[in-house]
């Protein structure tokens, strides 16, 4: 059950009106928005220090994962594409193994093709909280130039789902 619980795909949380322009309702935070903790130094995949405070001014997206969970397996190919795609106009990807090691987390990216920094999160309690709860994986984060925490998905994202909602804030 505990598996099912972790890799079952959530409801993202975006919401229609039909009133709305999907633009429209693109460009602003959820309602509930609040500023990101970005006092954090994490180590990437290689040992080196990552600073998310230094990130900020960008539109940081963080993507809570791990080597296991399958719907991570498949959504990580539209975050390397993204990031290709809008890496120079601002975008700050950041994915994080909740509980992989660093050598487990490299062979993974190596044969992802990941383009971006993978961090380990093991052992990050504090981390985790900060951005949490996260009642499984993927959880994906998006925190705006500014700071604040605009958007979370639970479960698995499509890039073809989030590409919108990651312009209007670039």
């Amino acid at each position: 059950l505990s598996l099912a619980l972790v890799t079952i795909p959530g409801i993202p949380s975006f919401s229609f009106d039909p009133t709305e322009s999907v633009f429209e309702a693109a460009t602003v935070c959820d309602r509930d928005a609040k500023p990101a903790n970005l006092d954090f130094t994490l180590k990437d995949m290689d040992g080196n220090d990552v600073n998310l405070a230094s990130y900020k001014g960008k539109v940081i997206v963080i993507n809570f994962w791990a080597t296991w969970c399958g719907p991570c397996k498949i959504e990580i190919p539209g975050f390397v594409e993204l990031q290709d795609e809008y890496g120079s106009q601002g975008l700050a990807l950041f994915g994080v193994s909740v509980d992989d090691p660093a050598r487990a987390i490299k062979l993974f990216a190596e044969e992802y093709k990941v383009n971006y920094p993978m961090l380990v999160g093991l052992e990050e309690e504090a981390f985790m909280e900060a951005y949490g709860p996260l009642w499984g994986i993927p959880i994906t984060i998006f925190i705006s130039r500014d700071g604040m925490m605009c958007k979370t998905h639970a479960g698995l994202v499509m890039k073809e789902d989030i590409e919108e909602e990651l312009k209007a804030l670039l």
